[in-house]
């Protein structure tokens, strides 16, 4: 077994559509933004990560920036590849004798079609791996956040990532009843842009857009502490010239209203589905909120008023996927019934 361990590097991945996170050896040894950096003439890489995020939206016409995932999955094939190959690369210590055979254990959105989970597998094959293995990422993020999955006893996990909400009612080691909509963090995003050229006339960028959703990013428009505004500067959409505008975050709240809406509808339609004797359970336990939308002020208390039901924010909500992800790959046979 020593010896199988030597030859086999495991390595266990949240690929996310806003960001990928890597765990090796029980450690978090890679936290990146899903986007990569190339020269347009050779298809060169230029830069992944942090990096190529900064490039986002500054670029000449030599350069394009890509985000291999939309919505949970992969658009771009060759770009998540080599995405996938170079952020595995950043995990390995520095000087190493050989590389040895890569085990791959990868969270995906549990409404993934086959075709979708086949771009995956092909994907990570192509980066290097020799063994694939995939988990929904609401079992995931349920191991990551410390709920016995194999227990008769019912959870509900609403893990609100950068591509998809994912709402899944968990029992016995299995999904009861699941829901996986493409509204989530990117859709709160490009909310914020609209609303700013609307109601501001001031034309913002998908980063700026982001700082806002950080910094002001609201729920309900009522908070108990509330943050300060957030000062924004741009053009102006009619004469191009500079503005600042200062954002509260009842303005944010106001405009992601119709979003978090939708992930409302999904939410009250899963519960719907709910057997009786999971529904108590959940009473008793209340619903487990995480990934990036978690951390919008509020979200918790509006899920709560919404469902007249508990809802917590686990402890570190945007890696408890790849934690899970990382729990389920040290003990691949206790949860190789999990995956696909």
């Amino acid at each position: 077994m020593g010896l199988f361990s030597f030859l086999t590097q495991g390595i266990a991945i949240d690929l996310g559509t806003a960001n990928t996170v890597i765990m090796y050896n029980d450690k978090i040894v890679v936290d990146e933004p899903s986007i990569v950096a190339f020269d347009v003439s050779t298809h060169k890489l230029i830069a992944i990560g942090k990096k190529a995020r900064q490039m986002h939206g500054k670029t000449h016409e030599n350069i394009k920036t890509v985000r291999p995932l939309s919505d949970g999955v992969i658009a771009d094939f060759d770009a998540a590849e080599i995405m996938i190959r170079e952020m595995i690369k950043m995990s390995y210590p520095k000087r190493r004798l050989f590389t040895p055979a890569l085990r791959l254990v990868v969270g995906i959105p549990s409404g993934s079609t086959e075709v979708e989970r086949r771009a995956v597998r092909d994907s990570s094959e192509q980066a290097g791996a020799r063994e694939v293995y995939m988990i929904h990422e609401p079992m995931a993020a349920a191991i990551g956040i410390g709920i016995d999955v194999e227990a008769p006893d019912g959870n509900m996990i609403i893990d609100i990532g950068g591509g998809t909400t994912e709402i899944a009612v968990i029992s016995l080691g299995g999904i009861v009843c699941n829901r996986s909509i493409r509204i989530a963090g990117d859709d709160f995003t490009d909310d914020i842009q609209e609303y700013m050229r609307h109601q501001h006339n001031i034309k913002i960028g998908d980063r700026t857009a982001e700082d806002i959703k950080i910094n002001v990013g609201a729920a309900l428009s009522e908070l108990d502490k509330p943050p300060q505004d957030y000062l924004v500067r741009g053009p102006h959409q009619m004469t191009a010239l500079p503005i600042e505008i200062s954002v509260s975050y009842q303005e944010i709240s106001h405009c992601l209203d119709k979003s978090i809406n939708k992930i409302e509808t999904a939410l009250l339609s899963i519960l719907e589905l709910t057997p009786p004797e999971l529904y108590a359970d959940i009473y008793r336990n209340g619903i487990y909120l995480t990934g990036g939308g978690a951390l919008l002020l509020g979200m918790d208390k509006r899920l709560s008023e919404k469902t007249n039901l508990p809802v917590r924010v686990s402890e570190d909500p945007l890696h408890a996927v790849a934690r899970g992800t990382g729990i389920a790959l040290k003990n691949i046979d206790k949860f190789q019934f999990l995956m696909r």
